[in-house]
C-alpha cells in the first residue's frame, strides 16, 4: 500500500509534467473511481482545468487547479499514476487517462480498484481533509509535546495509534514498524504509558523512517511504481518489516512477528522493550 514516501515520490516525479499544464481530455473507465459521482460528469468537469500546483497531504495526492478547485487522489492499496510513453501496451488495470495540452498522457492504474478521485470546490477542501488527516509528520508541528495530551488516554497498542491518520498522517504499516524499531519501542505497549523521553524517540523514529523511504523512492513489494514506472528501493533497507526470523541489525536477536491494531507487525523483542 502506498504510504507517505511512495505518494511523495510520485508527486515529485509528476510535478514538472503537470504544473502549468491543462487537462485537455479526461477518460475515466472505472465507475468505482469517482463514486457516487458519475465518472463521465467528473471527467467533463476536469477537462479544461489548468494545474497550479501538485501537493501531498498524508497519503493524499492533491492536484490544485488555477480555479482553486482541487482533485484529491487517494491511491489506497494498489493505485499509481504514471507517465505514458510511446509504445506502452494496453494495461488491463488502467482506470483513467488524462491527456494534457502538450500531447503527453498520465495514466491512473489500480489492480484492486480501491483508489478514489474526489473533485472538491475551494470551500470544501480543508474541512474535508481536517476529518481525515492530522499534521504532516515531517513538519515542525509534529513534536513530542504536541502528542502528550493526545496519547494520555489512549490505551490502544502504540502501533495502532501510529497508524491513526489523524495523529500521524501518511504513516502506514511498513513505516510504523520501521519507526518503532528506530525508537526502540514495543508495538504492543499501551500508548498512554509512553513517557515524554520515549515520545521524543518516537517522533525522531517516524521522521527518520519516512525520510529514508523518500530517499529510496519508496518501497516496492508488489504493485507500487513511481511516475516513470520504476520500482522503489526501500524494501532493501527494512530494519524489521517482513524480516521474521532474520537477525536484528542492531543486536542480532531474531525478528518476530505479531499482530497489532489488526495488522501484521514485525519487531525485535530484545531492542523494543
Amino acid at each position: 500500500m502506498p504510504e507517505l514516501p511512495e505518494v511523495e515520490t510520485i508527486r515529485v516525479g509528476l510535478e514538472p509534467h503537470l504544473v502549468g499544464r491543462t487537462f485537455d481530455r479526461v477518460e475515466i473507465s472505472d465507475s468505482r473511481l469517482t463514486r457516487p459521482s458519475d465518472p463521465r460528469e467528473i471527467a467533463a468537469e476536469l477537462e479544461g482545468e489548468r494545474v497550479a500546483a501538485l501537493e501531498r497531504r498524508g497519503k493524499y495526492l492533491v492536484v490544485r487547479f488555477e480555479t482553486d478547485r482541487v482533485l484529491l487522489i487517494h491511491l489506497r492499496m494498489t493505485g499509481s499514476l504514471r507517465l505514458l510513453r510511446n509504445g506502452d501496451d494496453d494495461d488491463p488495470y488502467r482506470r483513467a487517462v488524462v491527456k494534457l495540452d502538450n500531447g503527453s498522457d498520465v495514466a491512473y492504474r489500480d489492480v484492486r480498484r480501491f483508489g478514489t478521485w474526489l473533485l472538491l470546490e475551494p470551500p470544501d477542501f480543508e474541512p474535508y481533509l481536517a476529518t481525515k488527516v492530522g499534521v504532516e509528520p515531517l513538519g515542525r508541528a509534529l513534536t513530542a509535546r504536541s502528542l502528550v495530551d493526545r496519547l494520555a488516554r489512549r490505551r490502544a497498542p502504540l502501533k495502532a495509534v501510529v497508524l491513526d491518520q489523524r495523529v500521524f498522517a501518511g504513516v502506514g504499516n511498513i513505516y510504523a514498524d520501521e519507526a518503532l524499531w528506530w525508537a526502540r519501542l514495543h508495538p504492543l505497549r499501551q500508548a498512554c504509558d509512553v513517557n515524554p523521553t520515549q515520545l521524543e524517540a518516537l517522533v525522531r523514529g517516524i521522521k527518520r523512517a519516512l525520510r529514508r523511504g523518500i530517499a529510496r523512492q519508496g518501497a516496492t513489494l508488489r504493485d507500487y511504481r513511481d511516475a516513470d514506472g520504476a520500482a522503489g528501493e526501500m524494501q532493501t533497507e527494512f530494519r524489521v518489516y517482513g524480516r521474521r526470523g532474520e537477525p536484528c541489525f542492531r543486536c542480532g536477536h531474531a525478528i518476530e512477528k505479531t499482530r497489532a491494531g489488526g495488522r501484521g507487525t514485525w519487531f525485535c523483542p530484545n531492542c523494543q522493550i
